[in-house]
């Protein structure tokens, strides 16, 4: 698609920014990081402000305020430089702790903007959902400035989360790709799930992209791409992710340590048949390359790995879970020896914790299928029709 044939696409946050009434009253508090921007890039907290919102906290989610903390880390709590205004961190931060620092922030609503990559696994989700139970207990309104979905809206992958396996990875049955937007999301959880942890729904509007479509990607939509975390730099990225993030309980790198994290895996004992044997499989939508890394931190760092990178040949037959699926299979039928699976605790399996890769997809069942040689591709199916497994209800685009 042309820049001339795009679809303009204004941002949750921006329709507030030009009607900060769109809020509702009272004081308002932001959930969001260097994501939340205005198209112009302006980020939206000095720019609320000025256009009059009763913006009194910021708070911020993984990675901090500024995404400077890797995966698992986030930033200390302290006074927003820009706007002077006090930042929270809700990181790691649920329950009545959670309640309490609503409580104590003194904020009549909170308004959430932050751009999610369209994966349960991505902690933003659960973000929405920690302070969606809390809002519900205190009393505090809550906002989603919705923005698009990177990867649309069309396609879903993979089951539902068995709630035995729920963690801030997963706390509720969403699919592995969800196809929803965070304010569509917002309303699912809603109306499933908050009301079984907090005891009613949470108070919730959520203002709506204007002009987004369904069939639209990123790139579609024209907005700028602010990288949502370190490990997210490009669009491109955020399409593999769904499915080589699986690869964080292997005992392969997923490329973090490298300037293409979650398009490139290895390992050190994979060798000349991997690459060829996954073109054989013929999957969809894309080619792998054989190649060489020495990833610089985390899994594997200084040494010398080989692997594949994967290449995209057709978006709109790309499955990114069947993908990382097949890839383990293959693994562990090339290296039964090698191959191995990672525990919650970044330890290896065997050590009385839980896999991690089980918290990954929500069930122990991929890891089952794949070590006792059973095709694990069935289990990629998702629960309904693309982008409906939520119900046509909590739908907001077409």
């Amino acid at each position: 698609m042309s820049t001339a044939d795009r679809v303009a696409v204004t941002p949750g946050i921006a329709r507030l920014h030009a009607s900060p009434g769109l809020a509702g009253p009272g004081r308002l508090g932001l959930v969001t990081n260097h994501t939340g921007v205005l198209p112009d890039l302006r980020p939206a907290a000095p720019a609320l402000l000025e256009a009059g919102a009763r913006l009194v906290a910021l708070f911020g989610p993984e990675h901090g305020l500024h995404g400077t903390g890797q995966a698992g880390e986030s930033e200390a709590a302290q006074a927003d430089p820009t706007t002077g205004l006090p930042v929270h961190d809700t990181y790691r931060c649920g329950g009545e702790r959670l309640d309490k620092l609503l409580v104590d922030s003194g904020v009549d609503a909170l308004v959430y903007d932050l751009q999610d990559i369209g994966a349960r696994f991505y902690t933003y989700v659960w973000t929405i959902f920690d302070l969606m139970v809390s809002a519900a207990r205190t009393g505090v309104r809550f906002v989603v400035a919705d923005r698009p979905n990177p990867l649309g809206g069309l396609v879903s992958e993979g089951p539902l989360l068995d709630p035995a396996w729920a963690s801030f990875i997963g706390r509720a049955a969403v699919p592995v790709r969800h196809g929803l937007t965070c304010g569509e999301l917002a309303r699912h959880l809603n109306a499933s799930t908050v009301p079984q942890v907090a005891g009613s729904v949470a108070d919730l509007t959520v203002i709506e992209a204007a002009g987004w479509q369904r069939a639209m990607d990123a790139q579609a939509t024209g907005l700028p791409w602010v990288a949502p975390s370190p490990n997210v730099p490009t669009p491109a990225t955020a399409t593999f992710y769904p499915g080589t993030c699986l690869f964080e309980g292997t005992n392969l790198s997923e490329g973090r340590g490298t300037t293409q994290p979650f398009e490139i895996v290895g390992a050190p004992y994979i060798d000349a048949r991997f690459a060829p044997s996954l073109a054989e499989l013929a999957l969809p939508g894309v080619h792998f390359r054989d190649l060489r890394y020495v990833p610089t931190f985390h899994k594997h760092a200084g040494r010398p790995l080989r692997g594949v990178q994967l290449h995209i040949t057709d978006r709109e037959v790309f499955a990114p879970v069947r993908t990382a699926v097949a890839m383990l299979a293959t693994l562990r039928r090339l290296y039964p020896d090698d191959f191995g699976w990672r525990t919650s605790d970044g330890g290896v399996e065997g050590t009385g914790h839980r896999h991690f890769i089980d918290l990954l997809w929500g069930s122990d069942r991929l890891r089952r299928a794949v070590d006792a040689g059973d095709d694990p591709l069935p289990l990629c199916d998702p629960p309904a029709p693309p982008g409906r497994w939520a119900g046509d209800d909590v739908l907001l685009y077409s």
